[in-house]
């Protein structure tokens, strides 16, 4: 019988551990919107029609300014992320960090977001020292190419520095188009339904009910310990 390994949970951060979809995300977009606008001199509703479009069609904006654009990944993401008074915005989760604390295994945040915002984000949660690693949009990069989710190599590839089978592997995210590419390369899941903006990637939607690309759906994340003898 094959050893089992412990479980390792790779956590998304927004929209997954707090609510980043009424106040942080349309403050990234209308900061993407400027700085495409700026870089590339187009009025503004052209940039946001752009920005939109690169989203659906790479399944994030950045992949597609690196494709047709020649910028600064680094500047784009440092300058889209500012948020001088994250502290009002973010407040310290007593809950997720007794679930987190309670949840069996390795955590490993893995966002696509910068990994100065990243580490701002669960500082002010109050989970940073609960977790055994952190995989920020940075992270996603090997043959030269920039891979975000949602990218089964990049899953698999994560799966593989943790020198862990795909299988011990469970995301937990609110985005179904990511969960499926998960499940994809063997990967367990669970769909945090509270902030869930459902399938990401319209341009890749899967055909398939919600129960073939989630194994599990809760309504907060705070609930993981509930289902962890589940998962393991």
């Amino acid at each position: 019988m094959p050893r089992r390994h412990p479980p390792v949970w790779l956590l998304d951060l927004d929209n997954t551990l707090h609510d980043a979809g009424s106040r942080v995300f349309p403050r990234i977009d209308i900061a993407m919107t400027r700085w495409v606008a700026q870089r590339l001199a187009l009025p503004e509703a052209s940039a946001s029609e752009l920005r939109l479009h690169y989203w659906r069609r790479y399944g994030a904006t950045l992949l597609g300014l690196l494709r047709h654009h020649d910028i600064d990944p680094h500047a784009f993401l440092r300058e889209t992320h500012r948020f001088p008074d994250l502290h009002r915005i973010v407040a310290r989760d007593h809950a997720l960090r007794d679930a987190l604390r309670r949840l069996p295994g390795r955590k490993i945040v893995v966002t696509n977001g910068p990994r100065e915002y990243a580490r701002a984000v669960l500082r002010l949660l109050g989970v940073a020292p609960l977790l055994d690693g952190l995989v920020t949009i940075e992270d996603m990069r090997f043959a030269g190419r920039w891979h975000p989710k949602p990218s089964r190599r990049m899953l698999s590839m994560i799966a593989a520095r943790l020198r862990v089978p795909p299988s011990s592997c469970v995301l937990v995210e609110d985005s179904v188009a990511n969960l499926a590419d998960a499940r994809a390369v063997g990967m367990r899941t669970v769909l945090v339904a509270r902030h869930t903006h459902g399938v990401a990637h319209p341009a890749r939607r899967p055909r398939a009910g919600i129960a073939r690309r989630v194994g599990v759906q809760l309504q907060s994340a705070v609930l993981l310990p509930r289902v962890a003898a589940r998962l393991r």
